[in-house]
């Protein structure tokens, strides 16, 4: 009809190696803070959708794990995720940083260069380099990819994300809404709870802790003026259980206090929140308890 207004929409899938602002980079876009954010690698684990919509656009965002060799049935199953989201998107956002190394994961590169669908290349970090840098960078990515849209870019500093916007709406195939105009996530309250624990774990303990922990959400339940919250942490030793407990339970306290409060702050409702921790020596490698997890 004459003067309607096209409507697009799609799914723009970020990948990239650990650490080079992945999450960063959706939460900022997204306008909300659906993945957790660390400094240590594998802190994102799953698949997570944001939706951003406007009148006449839909944006699915996905963010991914970084790329990695795995070593274990967990860290497969998250590269899968990867593997997927290569596979179904209609924008690939592929995010590297000034600091990377631009050949690490090269088998990734290869597989940008074989695909149809539009590559928009973002060079993160830009604020902790010079234009020099940025400038070569850009250079050596033309090289790599020639058919990709290469903007630098600071997640943090929130510089050129308008910019990024506005190229991946231009982008986006002619399609109707995927997902109702009010839905901003594909997941669960549950989910959200478990990721701000885990995140706590990432953030206040070292080495192979965090790698060992899992969070699962044993009740969730919304009462009139408060949520009443039950999880479990699980790790892979007594030891460890040792650890995550700390002396006379502080440290445990110390990870249920400052995620209550996060957790109050994303519901925006009181939180009552009850931790314990667990031993299951094998639920990077057991197929059922990672599918209870999320991650089959």
């Amino acid at each position: 009809m004459s003067g309607q207004k096209i409507h697009r929409s799609g799914f723009v899938n970020i990948i990239g190696n650990p650490n080079v602002g992945k999450s960063t980079l959706m939460n900022a876009l997204v306008g909300e803070r659906l993945s957790i954010v660390t400094a240590k690698a594998q802190t994102t684990r799953h698949r997570i959708m944001g939706i951003v919509n406007g009148d006449d656009y839909q944006i699915v965002y996905s963010d991914t794990p970084g790329i990695l060799k795995p070593n274990y049935r967990l860290q497969k199953n998250m590269m899968d995720f990867v593997d997927t989201a290569i596979g179904d998107a209609d924008i690939i956002l592929y995010v590297t940083d000034v600091v990377e190394k631009g050949d690490k994961n090269a088998e990734y590169i290869a597989k940008l260069q074989q695909i149809d669908c539009p590559v928009i290349l973002v060079i993160n970090k830009i604020d902790i380099s010079t234009q020099e840098q940025v400038t070569n960078l850009i250079q050596w990515w033309k090289e790599q990819l020639p058919k990709a849209v290469i903007l630098p870019a600071s997640a943090q500093e929130r510089f050129n994300l308008d910019n990024i916007f506005d190229t991946i709406v231009s982008n986006l195939p002619e399609a109707p809404a995927w997902y109702d105009k009010d839905v901003f996530t594909d997941k669960n309250l549950r989910f959200f709870a478990s990721e701000i624990i885990r995140e706590k774990i990432l953030l206040f303990y070292s080495q192979e802790i965090p790698y060992s922990c899992e969070v699962a959400i044993e009740s969730f339940k919304e009462g009139h003026d408060r949520y009443d919250i039950s999880a479990v942490i699980y790790v892979m030793r007594d030891s460890q259980k040792g650890i995550i407990i700390g002396k006379g339970g502080q440290m445990l306290k110390k990870v249920g206090t400052r995620a209550r409060l996060d957790m109050e702050d994303f519901f925006q409702k009181k939180v009552y929140l009850n931790l314990y921790v667990k031993v299951d020596q094998d639920w990077r490698e057991n197929k059922k308890e990672l599918k209870r997890f999320g991650y089959e």
